[in-house]
């Protein structure tokens, strides 16, 4: 039953809500203060009614008055602790840096309670302006913006969990976010496969491996400088991808699951598996050459000394043989978009594809089938310009 004080022009409306971890009493309250047009008759309705409708949110969870904690304290003492449960080591460093550089000094100061939905809008307004020298338009992307739009989200969630909050005022129904262009799928042509294919017989036999299993297989580049011997089934043609590598700003590699923490297996061509024996026999010879000084465990892809390659090497690789070659500038990552294009074009079901790619989503894998759709269409204009004679630019 809640309790009604009148306190000068205002009441104050009190709700036991149980006990704490200590055993004392915990008690939310909330302040009314009514118009002053009102008359008696009025103020007690209204007051009775402000009353029963805030027993009833103590009761379903939505109200709160732990909130007076600052932002800036909840994080350090509440948030940061917890979020390494629930985060990778990446995603927690990235959190953290966003937080300290551009979530703190807008909000920081303020207490939960009074963070409302208007002051998460003005937040995104201001960091949309912030200049970007990796953005046409000279500020921050859009991308980014949600980005630090969701770690703020995910900060008042967790406030909101522990009762600190009744509602997330950065729920994304409340807040108008920039909008995001649809992304540009990079695929190559297999004409455009053949040269890279014929050139990367020049190259270093581990890196010419590389290439062809990122196509083979879409996997991702941490995930292929994550494999070893171990995950190669010579007999089936089957490889086990069931881990992906990851480096933190002065830390060593390290290995986490896979993006959607599923293992998946890919069978290889057999012309991959007698790249990936010949790549063998020659790290063989690599570590007896080295002796003492070899520090592999059992990586395909390595450095010098037979530790495993650092995460960004392939990007870096790739870079400068585009470079070198003259050849027309695109991601390593385009390999992927590539390896489920060929597929998809070539009569794959989509349902393989995705499995394969290891997308826990179809409409992951769709955006594919849409890039086929543009490049299909990109084709009959060109024939339209060939052979229709009406169509010809003057």
């Amino acid at each position: 039953m809640a309790h009604i004080r009148k306190r000068g022009e205002s009441y104050e409306i009190t709700v036991s809500c149980g006990y704490n971890s200590v055993g004392k009493k915990i008690r939310k309250s909330i302040t009314y203060t009514p118009s002053p047009n009102m008359s008696d008759r009025q103020i007690k309705k209204e007051v009775n009614r402000q009353a029963v409708l805030f027993e009833e949110s103590c009761k379903n969870g939505t109200a709160a008055s732990g909130g007076k904690i600052k932002l800036d304290d909840f994080v350090k003492q509440f948030y940061l602790i917890n979020a390494k449960d629930f985060l990778s080591e990446i995603d927690f460093n990235y959190y953290k840096s966003i937080l300290k550089n551009h979530i703190s000094p807008v909000l920081g100061h303020m207490k939960l309670k009074d963070i409302k939905p208007i002051h998460v809008q003005e937040f995104v307004n201001i960091i949309k302006e912030k200049p970007s020298d990796k953005s046409k338009s000279g500020k921050l992307a859009a991308t980014s913006v949600r980005r630090y739009f969701t770690v703020l989200q995910s900060v008042m969630h967790h406030a909101y969990k522990l009762g600190l909050i009744g509602i997330n005022p950065a729920s994304s129904d409340r807040i108008t976010l920039p909008r995001i262009e649809e992304p540009t799928t990079e695929i190559l042509t297999k004409e455009e496969l053949d040269k890279i294919f014929n050139l990367l017989n020049d190259e270093q036999l581990m890196f010419k491996l590389l290439i062809h299993i990122a196509i083979n297989s879409g996997c991702r580049r941490g995930e292929l400088v994550g494999l070893k011997w171990s995950d190669v089934d010579f007999k089936t043609g089957v490889i086990t991808i069931q881990r992906s590598n990851y480096k933190v700003k002065n830390g060593p590699i390290r290995s986490k699951e896979p993006k959607n923490k599923k293992k998946r297996f890919v069978t290889l061509p057999p012309y991959c598996l007698e790249l990936l024996k010949e790549y063998r026999a020659e790290q063989n010879v690599l570590q007896f050459e080295l002796g003492d000084a070899w520090c592999g465990d059992n990586w395909i892809f390595i450095q010098a000394d037979g530790k495993p390659m650092h995460p960004t090497t392939p990007t870096q690789w790739f870079s400068k043989f585009l470079k070198k070659h003259n050849l027309k500038h695109i991601k390593f990552h385009a390999l992927r978009h590539t390896s489920a294009t060929l597929l998809l074009a070539n009569g794959t079901n989509i349902k393989n594809v995705a499995s394969r790619l290891g997308h826990a989503q179809l409409k992951t894998t769709n955006r594919y089938v849409h890039a086929l759709d543009a490049a299909d269409m990109e084709a009959a204009n060109k024939f339209e310009e060939l052979f229709n004679p009406n169509s010809k630019k003057e």
